[in-house]
């Protein structure tokens, strides 16, 4: 049975990446991108998509209660997967109250639209709205403690993983107060391709091959659990497909690593590819690659970010056992295809940089 899926910040990171990957596993379901195209979502990220039947692309606003009502009668909707959302931390700091807005107040309007679409009078329908949330609701782990898990309080730190967490708690109430059927899960740091180079990997990948400083907080010790942007899409789908209604699934990389390692490590792939490629020393002569130097003396420490939690870690044994999830990529698999991707790829990254 073909479905039709709305799927919100469909233009930014992963929820482009989402949608290249359901197209191309499930050919034959509809798919309407539904993004407002603030400064990280990017109409080209689903260009290649354009001129299929199945997909459609709505530049709108998931705050506008009665334009997503609308999508969800008129494409006869079924499934929303909604990733949209604020999501840099730092920008959350300085600026807390789009947060707010797009996390929370967006996603009210998102549920309260599929309410009336999915159980409104005369509407009751089978239906699923996937929410996509981040393992920052649970706050900051201790050096030895477990990963996060389903049942972990929520001790969010910053206003963007408290406005997740607002998200959250929204999603569950609209599931045990009017029975929508839901879905939520919660993963760690995702790394891929059309990954918006204000983020840590990109930014590195962006800045060596302009030879710019890398940016590291304080000395680099801080903690993720690091996932390829496709295994969580693989994550996504086997919730959707498989997934307990009402429940939550936390999906992790077993990955973690700190920043400091992350980024040297980053360097010495890098310098490893200008070392056997004359062709990137042409074409990124401000590299220090290019020049017979190491990346790893543009590495720079910043000061401390506010609120910085030290570590995440995600336990997925929920739905590995569950739904028999693993990741497919290593750090050192998915690594290389994110490089492959960024330097095939300059002139999708090039405009985004702020300079």
């Amino acid at each position: 049975m073909s479905r039709s899926l709305l799927v919100t910040g469909a233009a930014g990171f992963i929820g482009a990446n989402f949608v290249h990957y359901w197209m191309r596993e499930h050919p034959g379901d509809r798919v309407v991108a539904y993004d407002a195209l603030t400064y990280a979502g990017n109409r080209a990220n689903l260009a290649s998509l354009e001129d299929n039947p199945d997909f459609s692309f709505l530049h709108a606003d998931i705050c506008d209660y009665s334009r997503v009502l609308e999508t969800l009668h008129q494409h006869e909707v079924d499934t929303l997967v909604h990733f949209a959302a604020e999501s840099h931390v730092d920008r959350s700091i300085s600026g807390p109250d789009a947060f707010i807005e797009t996390n929370v107040v967006g996603t009210h309007s998102l549920l309260k639209a599929a309410r009336e679409a999915w159980l409104g009078k005369g509407a009751a329908r089978e239906h699923r709205f996937h929410h996509v949330s981040t393992d920052e609701v649970y706050g900051s782990l201790s050096p030895d403690a477990p990963g996060f898990h389903e049942e972990q309080k929520y001790e969010p730190n910053s206003p963007y993983s408290a406005s997740k967490a607002a998200s959250d708690h929204l999603v569950r109430a609209y599931h045990h107060t009017y029975g929508l059927q839901v879905t939520t899960s919660n993963c760690s740091n995702n790394y891929g391709p059309y990954h918006f180079p204000e983020k840590l990997i990109p930014l590195c990948l962006t800045n060596i091959l302009r030879g710019r400083p890398l940016p590291v907080y304080g000395d680099g010790s801080n903690i993720r659990d690091w996932l390829y942007v496709e295994d969580h899409c693989r994550g996504i789908e086997l919730v959707l497909l498989q997934g307990a209604v009402g429940d939550t699934y936390n999906i992790g990389g077993n990955n973690e690593w700190n920043n400091l390692d992350i980024v040297e490590l980053l360097c010495d792939q890098m310098d490893a590819r200008f070392a056997g490629d004359p062709s990137l020393q042409t074409h990124y002569p401000d590299a220090p690659g290019a020049k017979g130097g190491s990346a790893r003396d543009l590495i720079t420490f910043v000061e401390d970010r506010a609120g910085h939690d030290w570590r995440y870690a995600i336990d997925a044994g929920k739905i590995s056992k569950d739904l028999g999830y693993a990741p497919r990529e290593s750090f050192a698999t998915g690594l290389q295809r994110t490089l492959d991707w960024f330097l095939a790829n300059e002139a999708w990254w090039r405009p985004l940089l702020p300079d």
